[in-house]
C-alpha cells in the first residue's frame, strides 16, 4: 500500500500527492494557490525616503509581478498597475511603491484614522510566520499613516491594537501629478518606507534578519470608484445611495476578500545575492499546507454540527497519512467542543501543530 502511495506523488508548487489533491482539497483550491514570492537584495546603499523611487539605490531592484485581484485571477484584472520593489540593510527593510492613478485625491490626514476610507497603498508583515502578532500599515496619497498590530486575526477573535506605532517609521508619498485636482489628468504616486527591524520585535525574541531568513508579506491597494461633481470627488453610489465596494488589488492573491489571512501571504526572503528561479521553502511550509487543510475543515465541521472533529477522517481525509516529496508524514487530531489541535509529522520527527485560533508552531519530539 505504501508502494502505491508513493507513486501517488505531484510535481506541483507544494509536491502534494494527487490522491490528496483529488478529495481532500476539494472546495477549497482558492485558499491553496502558491504564494508569490520575492527575494530582498541587502543594501549598503540606503534608499532617501522622500518619495521619489528614481534614487540610485532603487535602479538595479527587480519590481514585483504587477498586483491582481485579491481573489485571484476569477476577478477581472486591476485597471490601474501597482508594483513595489523592497531592499534590506542591517537596520530596516526598505519599500518602494508604485501606484499608476489618473486621478490622485485623499483627504483623511489624522494619524490612525481608518484610512482605507481613502484610496490607499497597505503593507502586512509576519516575521515570524505563525499568523499571530503580525503587523499593518496603511498609507494614503498625502502620506498618512495607520499603523495597528494584531494579536491574532479578525476571524479568531483579534482585536487590532491601533495604539500600537512602528517607532521611527519614515514614510514619504510623491504625486506625479496634482492631488484633488478633477481638472487635470494625474499619472499615479509613488510611496517610500523605511521600517525599523527592532519596531517589529514582540517581546524577547528581536526581529532582525540574516541572509536567508524568510518572513510572511503581503501588500494591498484599495481603490474607490468615483465621480466628479460639482469639481470634487465624490464615491459613486449604487442604486439605493451606498458607496461601491472598494477594490482590493494585492501582490500575492489571497483567494478570499480578507487581507487578515496571512498563511496566504507571499513569500520575503532577506538574501545578499540574487538567486535563479524559486525561493526553495523549508520542507515545513509543505507539510504546513495540510495543517491549514485540517484548520479550514474544522471551521466547516464545527460550523455545521457545533464541535469540532476527533479524527482526520471526519474532515474528508482518507488516511492519517499523507505523502509529500515522497516522503510519509503522519496527521493526528485532539479535539474538544471549543478547542482542537492538529499536528502533522514527518521523518524528521519535528512536530507541527496548528489550533483553533490558527496559531502555528513547531514542538520537537522528545520520544
Amino acid at each position: 500500500m505504501i508502494k502505491k502511495l508513493l507513486a501517488l506523488v505531484l510535481v506541483s508548487g507544494l509536491k502534494v500527492s494527487s490522491l490528496y489533491g483529488q478529495t481532500t482539497f476539494a472546495g477549497l483550491e482558492h485558499l491553496f494557490t502558491t504564494p508569490k514570492q520575492y527575494q530582498a537584495i541587502y543594501t549598503a546603499s540606503k534608499p532617501v525616503i522622500d518619495g521619489d523611487i528614481n534614487d540610485p539605490a532603487w535602479q538595479s531592484v527587480s519590481w514585483t509581478e504587477q498586483f491582481t485581484d485579491i481573489e485571484g485571477d476569477k476577478r477581472p484584472k486591476p485597471t490601474w498597475t501597482t508594483r513595489v520593489k523592497m531592499v534590506w540593510s542591517d537596520s530596516a527593510l526598505f519599500i518602494a511603491a508604485e501606484l499608476d492613478e489618473p486621478h490622485v485625491w485623499a483627504t483623511l490626514k489624522q494619524h490612525d484614522e481608518i484610512i482605507y476610507y481613502d484610496n490607499d497603498f497597505e503593507v502586512f508583515i509576519d516575521p515570524d510566520q505563525d499568523t499571530h502578532h503580525y503587523f499593518e500599515i496603511e498609507v494614503n496619497s498625502i502620506n498618512t499613516i495607520f499603523d495597528l498590530l494584531l494579536p491574532k486575526p479578525y476571524r479568531n477573535g483579534g482585536d487590532a491594537m491601533i495604539s500600537w506605532h512602528v517607532d521611527k517609521l519614515r514614510s514619504a508619498v510623491k504625486v506625479n501629478g496634482t492631488l484633488n485636482n478633477p481638472a487635470d489628468i494625474d499619472k499615479g504616486w509613488t510611496v517610500e518606507m523605511a521600517i525599523p527591524f527592532w519596531a517589529l520585535t514582540i517581546g524577547n525574541n528581536r526581529t532582525v534578519p540574516v541572509d536567508g531568513t524568510l518572513w510572511r508579506i503581503n501588500f494591498s491597494r484599495v481603490e474607490w470608484d468615483t465621480d466628479i461633481q460639482n469639481g470634487k470627488y465624490v464615491k459613486r453610489k449604487d442604486a439605493n445611495g451606498r458607496n461601491l465596494p472598494e477594490h482590493n488589488w494585492v501582490w500575492s492573491p489571497q483567494g478570499v476578500i480578507n487581507m487578515h489571512y496571512p498563511e496566504r501571504w507571499g513569500y520575503l526572503q532577506f538574501v545578499h545575492t540574487i538567486s535563479s528561479g524559486s525561493i526553495v521553502l523549508p520542507y515545513s511550509e509543505q507539510q504546513k499546507h495540510y495543517l491549514w487543510l485540517i484548520y479550514y475543515r474544522q471551521k466547516q465541521y464545527h460550523e455545521k454540527y457545533g464541535k469540532y472533529a476527533a479524527h482526520v477522517s471526519d474532515l474528508q481525509f482518507i488516511s492519517n497519512q499523507v505523502i509529500i516529496d515522497k516522503q510519509i508524514n503522519k496527521l493526528h487530531i485532539e479535539a474538544t467542543t471549543h478547542q482542537f489541535m492538529g499536528t502533522i509529522q514527518g521523518q524528521d520527527k519535528i512536530l507541527w501543530c496548528i489550533n483553533q485560533d490558527g496559531f502555528v508552531q513547531k514542538n520537537p519530539q522528545t520520544h
